[in-house]
């Protein structure tokens, strides 16, 4: 029997390439999105409505989806989005909302799906992260805040999870070409001290997108980490990332070495 995977976030980005992967792949997805009704007719899977920063929205889907379905294999956490900013000019309420979104709303849909896993006890759940969860980055504070957080609370998961039988993983990308940068959300009033170092931060952005990897090659590993029976927790995927995560001890030294050097030449 095919294996059931439901994937939050599943309308585009990293979460519409992993569907599409795992689909290919012979797996029974079901992808979420707040919308689902925009995309169902261009996707070969189904698309089922949850909106993250919903407590309604997110019990309404958890009773749903196992009316349908008699076991979930395996939950992707995906959806989030990004608040692009200096730190100083993003209003907490937005800061908040990105931490209500990325973080709590990945922990509630998470939950509902936990006494699921335990009683049928098995279960993976696999966490899309960020090396900006390991090692921070200008510009975006509060979403670095998210992946850090997720970073976490995931690890002491998996430890609570394991005499259930349920594996617990993250996927740490780096840069990629998806559109994250188009759906995201920053700060309208700017201080002005700040602009110098936000032009050369933009500019910095802009060489990296373009140089950026092929976004398929985070949904391979994905596929990898779904076929492995006890997967490691901490996936890397992208191009420097190994160094920075062996050395994370020592990685704002590399950062002010390398990112902030080229920063300052800009």
């Amino acid at each position: 029997m095919s294996k059931n995977i439901l994937i939050t976030g599943a309308s585009s980005g990293f979460g519409l390439l992993i569907a599409n992967e795992l689909h290919r792949n012979g797996y029974n997805v079901i992808g979420t999105s707040r919308n689902p009704e925009k995309i169902q007719s261009t996707v070969p899977f189904k698309m089922i409505a949850l909106n993250l920063d919903s407590e309604q929205s997110i019990n309404t889907f958890s009773e749903r989806i196992f009316k349908e379905i008699s076991q979930l294999d395996i939950l992707i956490n995906n959806a989030g989005f990004l608040v692009s900013g200096i730190a100083e000019e993003t209003p907490v309420e937005l800061g908040r909302q990105q931490l209500e979104t990325n973080f709590w709303g990945t922990i509630k849909v998470t939950n509902a799906i936990l006494p699921h896993f335990r009683k049928q006890k098995f279960g993976k759940i696999i966490t899309i992260g960020s090396i900006i969860g390991l090692v921070s980055f200008p510009n975006a504070a509060y979403y670095a805040a998210s992946k850090h957080a997720l970073e976490g609370y995931f690890k002491a998961l998996r430890y609570e999870l394991d005499e259930f039988n349920i594996s617990v993983a993250m996927i740490e990308p780096s840069a990629f070409k998806t559109n994250i940068m188009d759906n995201s959300t920053s700060p309208f009033n700017k201080i002005e001290e700040y602009n110098s170092l936000r032009g050369k931060i933009e500019k910095f952005t802009d060489e990296l997108v373009k140089n950026a990897e092929d976004p398929k090659i985070v949904a391979e590993k994905v596929l990898k980490v779904v076929q492995t029976d006890n997967p490691k927790f901490r996936n890397i995927v992208g191009k420097d990332t190994s160094v920075l995560i062996n050395l994370q001890h020592f990685a704002y030294g590399i950062l002010e070495k390398n990112v902030l050097k080229q920063l300052n030449k800009s």
